[in-house]
């Protein structure tokens, strides 16, 4: 009356099934991981490369604005820094890592 029955547990699923699952449990985190890279990693990237790209191409006399928003005429190329001229007579050193952007000829007066 106050024992109950004890009865035998099934037995545990098979070895196979439990990696599939796993496998299917792990494929929402690679997913993810991919449109990641597709979506943020690979643009900035190539966003980079250009950015480099344009940099290394600056010249003596090419008309640029700097990180703060200051249009100038690169005056001295070195390096790693540029002198850009902003007025008659007042030049700042910059790195070049500063340009942000380098403009049409005849922009800047």
């Amino acid at each position: 009356m106050f024992i109950s029955q004890a009865y035998a547990q099934a037995a545990p699923a098979a070895a196979g099934s439990d990696t599939q699952s796993t496998l299917f449990s792990l494929l929402p985190l690679v997913l993810m991981f991919v449109v990641l890279y597709f979506i943020m990693i690979r643009p900035q990237m190539k966003k980079q490369k250009e950015h480099k790209a344009m940099v290394d191409a600056i010249a003596k006399g090419d008309e640029v604005v700097i990180a703060g928003g200051v249009l100038g005429r690169v005056a001295k190329v070195g390096d790693t820094y540029l002198n850009v001229e902003v007025a008659n007579g007042v030049e700042l050193q910059v790195q070049r890592v500063a340009v942000v952007q380098v403009l049409p000829k005849g922009t800047f007066k």
